[in-house]
């Protein structure tokens, strides 16, 4: 049986590091995100918007954590219904 409560912890402690991680690499890179859809996505879009600030970083680490912990709660929902 997983401990849920450990385990939303662990992923939202996980989620706001990466998303931290990649939201500097962005400021001290901006081209990064066009190199991102190029080579990892295969698809030349063209990424005009310049929405980066505070509020933004806020609303983006609260809404990656909400998906991440729906995501890692399901998970464990799952795991612990499912017998063998």
């Amino acid at each position: 049986m997983i401990n849920t409560k450990h385990l939303l912890k662990v992923a939202s402690a996980w989620t706001s590091i990466v998303y931290v991680i990649c939201f500097l690499g962005v400021a001290i890179y901006p081209a990064s995100r066009v190199m991102l859809m190029r080579y990892a996505m295969h698809a030349d879009f063209p990424l005009t918007s310049n929405y980066f600030g505070f509020g933004y970083f806020i609303s983006g680490l609260i809404i990656w954590n909400v998906i991440a912990l729906a995501g890692t709660w399901l998970f464990a929902f799952l795991f612990n219904t499912i017998k063998d």
